[in-house]
């Protein structure tokens, strides 16, 4: 069936994409830098999703891979980044991000997830994610084409999904801080806003069309995942924003790489 070939294909997707180990061609063009670029931002969003869960007890298995994946590959693009860095000032910017890099995972993995961690997670997590956020700024204005602006745009779109998440686990679990609900809320709209931004763009091919499609019927149900009343079951509601951050990431993932491939100028 149509619809389950195309489940297996973008969970296989982000398996190979989040596996530790995996090895990835190099960049090769600016819409690969853009879309790994990007793809930073939304790696240090998702470990410490995947921090905060670990926490809570959320599918402590799949959590840790989550986080172990998502560490490795953060390191591996970095360095291709850096290599890869077109422009002096892209170069200084990958060059801070490496910095700032250091700290966040020394915090992710230095000693067992506690709240009072959990704090310093979620503080360096937005550091890390300024940064990622210039860097892939910078290479969609080098770009200077319509396709370079889609690819971070939907990029984004992966970051805001895992930011949404982070956020809920973080309250969840007492690691937030005061501005984590009102930063959740701005990334709900700022994420819908986007969706449609991209639905309605011009340079949209039919598969395309029907990944974005796909995509609003995963935002149905994680968008109730974060509806869900905080009087119910901690673990079950924690537990069902895991698991819907992640689907929607797959389905993002194969946004993504379809605008990667596009070539309009």
């Amino acid at each position: 069936m149509k619809t389950t070939v195309g489940s297996i294909f973008r969970a296989a997707l982000l398996g190979c994409l989040m596996a530790a180990g995996v090895a990835q061609a190099q960049i090769t063009d600016i819409n690969s830098a853009i879309n790994k670029a990007g793809r930073e931002r939304m790696l240090s969003q998702r470990m410490a999703k995947a921090y905060f869960q670990l926490g809570l007890g959320v599918d402590t298995d799949r959590s840790k891979r989550v986080l172990d994946s998502s560490i490795s590959l953060f390191d591996r693009q970095l360095v291709e980044l850096k290599n890869f860095a077109p422009t002096p000032e892209i170069k200084d910017t990958y060059q801070k991000l490496e910095g700032a890099w250091i700290a966040y995972k020394d915090s992710l993995v230095g000693a067992p997830p506690n709240p009072e961690g959990g704090k310093k997670v979620l503080a360096l997590s937005e550091q890390v994610l300024a940064l990622a956020q210039q860097g892939t700024v910078q290479l969609e204005k080098h770009s200077g084409t319509t396709a370079g602006r889609l690819v971070n745009i939907s990029g984004r779109q992966r970051m805001l999904s895992q930011r949404m998440a982070k956020f809920y686990q973080a309250l969840a679990w007492g690691a937030s801080d005061a501005n984590s609900a009102a930063e959740l809320e701005k990334a709900r709209k700022d994420f819908a806003a986007a969706h449609q931004e991209l639905s309605s763009a011009p340079s949209n091919t039919p598969q395309i069309k029907e990944a974005l499609e796909l995509v609003k019927q995963q935002w149905f149900f994680f968008e109730n995942a974060l509806n869900q009343k905080s009087t119910g079951d901690k673990k079950q509601l924690t537990g069902n924003v895991a698991t819907t951050s992640e689907r929607i990431l797959e389905e993002m993932e194969t946004v993504v790489g379809l605008y990667e491939r596009l070539t309009t100028k």
